[in-house]
């Protein structure tokens, strides 16, 4: 039995549009134990499905920084199943945060406004550590970081 799902990884720092890599943010399929899975999602409903879940991340600020935390850096994974369920991989830019049990909370809230999600399940982790590469250019001009 495969657990079939689509997930936009976000683990690797963002590059230039122009990079021929995947670009961060890219939704690719999660390979299965052989090969890879064709979703149960229907390609137009899946990007829907994505973009809702990333604005609705973007609502949410670390209350330290006026920026939100997409933009940040701090999702790395968000993970679409075939019943719509979400998990979310996030981090905090340090681990002594003092939002660190509340901001998972808001970014599960968020993400339950999305009309036809499932459940929405928020892990932090801290591998890789955030640091301030994984911010969007969006970001660093909104913190004068150029």
């Amino acid at each position: 039995m495969t657990n079939e799902r689509d997930m936009i990884d976000l683990s690797a720092p963002s590059t230039p549009a122009s990079d021929e890599k995947a670009a961060v943010g890219e939704i690719i399929e999660a390979p299965t134990e052989e090969v890879a899975q064709v979703s149960a999602i229907p390609p137009q409903e899946l990007a829907r499905l994505s973009d809702d879940i990333v604005t609705a991340i973007k609502t949410v600020y670390d209350p330290e920084i006026p920026v939100d935390i997409y933009e940040l850096g701090l999702i790395y994974k968000i993970d679409v199943s075939d019943e719509r369920n979400i998990a979310i991989e996030m981090t905090l830019t340090a681990p002594g945060c003092p939002v660190a049990g509340e901001m998972p909370v808001w970014v599960e809230n968020a993400v339950n406004t999305v009309e036809g999600v499932g459940m929405v399940d928020v892990h932090l982790v801290f591998d890789p550590p955030w640091d301030p590469s994984r911010m969007t250019d969006e970001a660093r001009v909104a913190l004068d970081m150029f």
